[in-house]
């Protein structure tokens, strides 16, 4: 079994941090030791922790990311997080393990993972897994003051309105105050697909398609013209 990976996310933006500890939930042998908005509460964590890697942010308030690599005394390994391509070289130099732009995939994390655990040698010979698309995984939402555990393979399609989502399951419908992003970070890639800016639908409920919508049942799921070659592309395959 691979040893334990012991992390920080350091990000001072509330849904980067929480998309990026959704992505690490769905891993094998990762811990969040914490979740950081700055560099002050990072270095606590990393002096309070005994800490193997950092998912940093570079363009933050204060001491930015690139500052703060530079401020650490300890060997700790780093992957920078940043939606600004232009710092990637700055960061390499660094000796930085990987560098990620946002948004970031599940499926670039895990890359950026493994090179991690390829560059520590012999002390971590086994690469991550990927927890899930298996039948049975499941997150929680928030809804009618409680949380609401939601299993992915009831999952028929999402739907955005104003500040809410609707998540239509099999056998019922949860409302959630949540983002499509949020939820959409929560979701493997290779089950679901976004056919409209307000749309999330899982492939395995489709049971039919055109270029403008696409047919959950009784239900029929616009597909926009930004999404529209991607939703024709992927669904030929299927």
């Amino acid at each position: 079994m691979a040893e334990m990976i012991n992390c920080i996310i350091v990000d001072d933006e509330s849904v980067a941090r929480e998309i990026l500890e959704n992505h690490l939930g769905r891993i094998g042998s990762i811990k969040v030791g914490a979740s950081c908005k700055n560099a002050i509460e990072a270095f606590r964590a990393i002096n309070e922790q005994q800490i193997d890697l950092v998912f940093l942010d570079i363009n933050m308030p204060g001491i930015d990311g690139l500052s703060f690599v530079k401020s650490m005394t300890r060997d700790i390994k780093v992957i920078f997080t940043t939606a600004y391509r232009e710092y990637a070289v700055d960061g390499f130099d660094l000796r930085a393990v990987d560098y990620l732009l946002k948004p970031i995939s599940f499926e670039r994390l895990l890359q950026a993972i493994n090179r991690f655990v390829d560059e520590s040698g012999t002390q971590r010979n086994d690469r991550v897994e990927r927890l899930g698309t298996e039948a049975g995984e499941s997150f929680y939402v928030k809804s009618d003051r409680k949380m609401v555990r939601i299993w992915l393979e009831g999952i028929r399609y999402i739907e955005s309105f104003g500040d809410y989502l609707k998540i239509h399951m099999k056998d019922r419908t949860v409302v959630t105050r949540e983002t499509m992003t949020v939820i959409e970070a929560k979701l493997p890639a290779d089950q679901f697909i976004r056919t409209h800016r307000s749309f999330l639908v899982s492939v395995s409920s489709i049971d039919s398609f055109t270029s403008e919508v696409v047919e959950v049942g009784n239900h029929e799921i616009p597909v926009s013209r930004g999404y529209r070659d991607q939703v024709i592309s992927r669904l030929e395959q299927v």
